[in-house]
């Protein structure tokens, strides 16, 4: 999965903008960047990245990105999706 197929699936499936941005930071989301030859997730918080996961391959930031936006959507609005068996 690449950022352009996890843009379609969260948009397919509902999961309100608010929550994540995609390639850039942003205050109050969850944040999905490229470092160098790595990848970042992360929740962004007065300028300040916290729970900052590292990847090495698109793939793997982007499924879990998905994941964690699939726990928040379930926790907060009672929906979710099936999680991708790994």
């Amino acid at each position: 999965m690449n950022t352009k197929e996890l843009k379609h699936f969260l948009k397919e499936h509902l999961v309100p903008s608010k929550l994540y941005t995609i390639g850039k930071k942003k205050n109050g989301r969850i944040c999905l960047t490229k470092a160098g030859d790595s990848w970042e997730l992360f929740f962004m918080d007065s300028k300040k990245k916290v729970g900052l996961m590292l990847f090495p391959d698109e793939n793997s930031a982007c499924q879990s990105m998905k994941e964690e936006l699939r726990k928040i959507m379930e926790s907060i609005y009672e929906v979710t999706w099936v999680p991708a068996k790994i």
